[in-house]
């Protein structure tokens, strides 16, 4: 029987694991070197973890780089499935555990069409959530800040001190404000001259 290719012939592979950049909200890392891979550099998921495959060769500053663009590569690549209103429930639950202690309850979870000013909204009296249409291909944890936003009103109605106390727990909301925010500045500025609306 053929041995797996990352552990035969040569030097033996070097697997190194490590937790994601601090608040990346990324699975553990898992880094394996291999004396057969001479330029190729891939990631995928497996499991709870992140695995990417680099030549045994490579310093420790080339796999520090190269394990970013591969995290961000992978992300991109998620980020551009879309998921359906069952899977965007499953999340909301997760999510909820996670950071709420299973607390925040929705009955219903979805995408909608018609919030072109806002990117999510919550009615705690239905224990309802509806999601901008807009969200759909941006990143994972913008999508699950927004989630988490709208669980949070069902925990405490407003915007208060309470309620972005409830948001702290979670260590990418000032980066998914910031993209959010700078997706808004975008949306405002004017055309480049000569360019048409088609």
């Amino acid at each position: 029987m053929p041995a797996d290719p990352l552990h035969s012939a040569g030097k033996p592979q070097r697997s190194t694991t490590s937790q994601p950049p601090s608040g990346s909200g990324a699975s553990a890392i898992e880094v394996r070197r291999s004396a057969r891979r001479r330029r190729t550099v891939s990631a995928y998921r497996e499991g709870d973890r992140t695995v990417v495959l680099i030549p045994a060769r490579m310093s420790e500053a080339e796999e520090k780089r190269w394990v970013t663009v591969m995290l961000d590569k992978l992300a991109a690549q998620e980020s551009k499935r879309v998921l359906g209103d069952a899977e965007l429930s499953e999340r909301a639950e997760r999510l909820s555990a996670q950071y709420f202690e299973g607390r925040a309850r929705p009955t219903s979870v979805r995408w909608v069409t018609n919030q072109n000013t806002r990117w999510g909204s919550c009615t705690p009296s239905e224990g309802s959530i509806r999601l901008s249409h807009r969200l759909q291909g941006m990143p994972e944890y913008v999508v699950d800040y927004v989630l988490l936003h709208e669980l949070a009103h069902l925990l405490v109605p407003g915007h208060g001190p309470r309620f972005w106390r409830l948001l702290e727990a979670y260590p990418r909301t000032e980066r998914a404000k910031g993209y959010l925010e700078g997706v808004v500045a975008a949306e405002r500025l004017p055309h480049p001259p000569g360019a048409r609306d088609e």
